[in-house]
């Protein structure tokens, strides 16, 4: 059970009903009980799915790519929602039970990508420049920034939708 009650679908603000909805049918949502909690403060809650949003309509990341680094941060931050869900169908089971950066089924890309993202949401004192120049190597600045910021909001959600017990 949620600690923060949930809004009632029926009582969404239309324009947040209607990101929700679409969320929901893109597949970019996969329950609706965090952003109903969200609802409670409906400004940040819409402008929160516009982003996430964004990151899945407008990416310069493959789609295979974020689905490996939201799934690899949601096994950090334990949470159940987000570790349930599958995003894309991009990536088999079998790429999730094997989940780690120095397996070979991944791309060194991919490779790269999952380091930075374990760190990020582990242990981010230890990212140094020596990642950057990695990822340097298979990503445009403007890919990596996007990782960056991708990595942010999945640490971000994952860890609210935990502590809110929003699932």
């Amino acid at each position: 059970m949620s600690r923060i009650h949930p809004v009632p679908l029926a009582s969404l603000p239309a324009s947040l009903a209607g990101l929700l909805e679409k969320g929901v049918s893109s597949g970019v949502l996969s329950s609706t009980i965090p952003i109903q909690v969200w609802a409670n403060s409906p400004k940040h809650a819409q402008a929160w799915l516009t982003l996430l949003d964004l990151f899945h309509s407008d990416s310069q990341l493959p789609e295979r790519l974020r689905e490996l680094v939201r799934l690899k941060i949601a096994s950090i931050t334990n949470c159940q929602a987000c570790q349930v869900a599958r995003k894309s169908d991009q990536v088999s089971e079998e790429d999730v039970a094997c989940l780690s950066a120095s397996n070979a089924r991944f791309s060194a890309g991919e490779q790269a990508a999952l380091t930075f993202a374990e760190l990020f949401a582990s242990d981010y004192t230890a990212i140094d420049d020596c990642h950057f120049e990695a990822l340097g190597q298979h990503f445009t600045v403007e890919q990596f920034t996007e990782l960056n910021m991708y990595c942010a909001l999945m640490l971000a959600g994952g860890r609210m939708t935990f502590v809110q017990q929003a699932y």
